[in-house]
This record gives C-alpha cells, structure tokens and sequence, in this order.
C-alpha cells in the first residue's frame, strides 16, 4: 500500500479522530545541567530551559495524546533526568536515554534504567562523533548486544554518510529493534541531485534490507530558511513509499524544530504531505506506527 501523491492537497487530519494521536520524537532539557556540548551558547532560542509546560498548549492545539522523549546530552543523568519528568508527565509514554557505549560498565546502567517502566531505548549521539566507523569498533558491540538482550530500541541518529555503516549494523543485529531519526537528515538546504539520489537509494536499501523504522521528522531544519512545504515533499514521499506507513512515525522535534518553525508549522506541514495517504496510513503514521514500535498500552 503507498499514500495517492497525485491526490495530495489540503491537510486532511490524520485519524478522523477515531485513534490515538502521538508525537514520536521531542525534548526537554535543562542546560545549566552543563552537559548540552552541542548547544550554542549564543542562540537564544536553544539555549533555555523547555519542559512539560511549554510543550502542554502545542499538544493540545494538535490533539496529541503521548509522546516519545528523547535524549539530547551525552550522559546518565539525561537519562535519569527525563526518566523523573516521565514519572510525573503523563503525556510522556517512553523515553529514550543514553548510556555510553565507550564504557562496557554502563551495561550495568542500562540494566538498570531498562527496569523503568517508561524506558524504552538508546541513542548514542552518532552525528556529533568524528569517527564515522565508530558504530564499527568491537569495543563499542557490547551496546548493540545489550540492547537486542533487554528488548530495548535503537535509535539511529546520523547523516546519509552514515547510511553504510547503519546498514552494516542492523543486519549485523537482526533482532534489534531500530528507528532511524529524522529521515537521516537528508539535504535539503541546498538540493543536489546526486547527494538525493545517493541518499534515496541508501533509505530504499535500509526499508528493503532491514526491518528498521523511520521517523517522519526533522526535515524543516535540514531546509533552507524559508521553506516551503513543497521542498520537503520529495523526502517525504520517498521515506513513506520506502519504508510503507507501517513503519512510519511523525515526529515534531520539538524544540529543535523550533529553528526552523513553531509547532504547528511543522504539524501543518507534515499534514499537507501526507493529505494524499489513506485514513489507515495516516492514523499509523500519526499513532499507531509509534504505539506498536514502542509497545505502548495506550
């Protein structure tokens, strides 16, 4: 089954309002912690504090029901600390943390935090190591066998250069479960059709090769300034034909999309894009892909 492009138009909602509607990808965070390494000190709308509070009226304006937290600093206290906003956020339905794949002693750590009932996955921040092979080094498998062991998910945060080596990974470790972040931030900014073509064609090979996932997210920042939703329609429309809405989630990257538009510009945006997808695919796309991934009882 794939979404109708030729009929795609107005935004249509995404479930009629008869399932649950989730946002499979946001933060908080809290930078006087000190460890937001790849926060600019000098802008302003990154640096400060977000939590449930200021997400609250987004959620409401858009009829989100749960949402998926992400981790956004390289250490165990980001992961305890959106552990305690979970316990007392009841949009909050997973979490995602880190734990370091440098230090087999964390395996210990993520046993633990596995206990959680809301914990649901890993992210190592993979864009922002320069070692592009570093998912490849033998001192770093622990994490992915760790994973794959506790029933946990991978997320996989990296650039099209990184293709390749998620490709080798996830079939590498066919058991684990895996959702590739933010459509692996193709380039948007500045078109090209062979960076296209080289990054189509690695998506296609990881829906057809893997059983990995997708977030539907994050394009509005890999755009130009002034986007426009027709730029991102290429990238949209390859993602859910490749990977099926099945295995499709939106998420608002919230606050990061705030970069490049509010809230409800990227909502707005995504569903124009997804106008031409049936009533079933919208619903999994906007809920029930993210439910099933993350074995939410919703």
């Amino acid at each position: 089954m794939g979404c109708l492009w030729r009929m795609a138009g107005a935004a249509v909602h995404p479930s009629g309002g008869q399932t649950m509607q989730l946002d499979a990808h946001h933060h908080f965070w809290n930078p006087a912690r000190g460890d937001y390494d790849w926060m600019p000190e000098d802008n302003t709308t990154l640096n400060r504090a977000y939590g449930p509070a200021d997400l609250a009226p987004h959620l409401a304006a858009a009829s989100i029901d749960a949402t998926i937290l992400v981790q956004a600093a390289p250490s165990i206290a980001e992961s305890e600390y959106m552990l305690g906003i979970a316990d007392a956020t009841p949009h909050v339905a997973a979490v995602t943390g880190w734990v370091d794949f440098e230090n087999a002693a964390h395996q210990d750590a993520l046993a633990r935090l596995a206990g959680h009932p809301k914990f649901r996955g890993v992210r190592p921040m993979i864009q922002d190591i320069p070692d592009d092979d570093w998912m490849l080094r033998e001192d770093v498998r622990w994490g992915f066998d760790a994973i794959t062991a506790l029933g946990l998910r991978f997320e996989a945060l990296g650039f099209p250069r990184h293709i390749d080596n998620f490709l080798t990974i996830f079939t590498r470790h066919p058991e684990m479960k895996v959702v590739i972040d933010h459509c692996m931030k193709p380039q948007i900014a500045a078109p090209d059709e062979t960076a296209f073509r080289q990054w189509a064609d690695g998506m296609a090979r990881l829906a057809r090769e893997t059983s990995a996932f997708c977030k539907f997210s994050a394009l509005i920042t890999e755009a130009h300034a002034d986007w426009q939703t027709e730029d991102l329609r290429p990238y949209a429309e390859h993602v859910i034909t490749a990977f099926g809405a099945e295995r499709v989630m939106w998420g608002s990257d919230w606050p990061v999309c705030r970069l490049a538009g509010e809230y409800t510009e990227w909502r707005a945006a995504a569903l124009e894009l997804t106008a031409g997808c049936s009533d079933a695919e919208r619903r999994a796309i906007y809920g029930g892909t993210a439910q099933n991934f993350y074995d939410l009882d919703l």
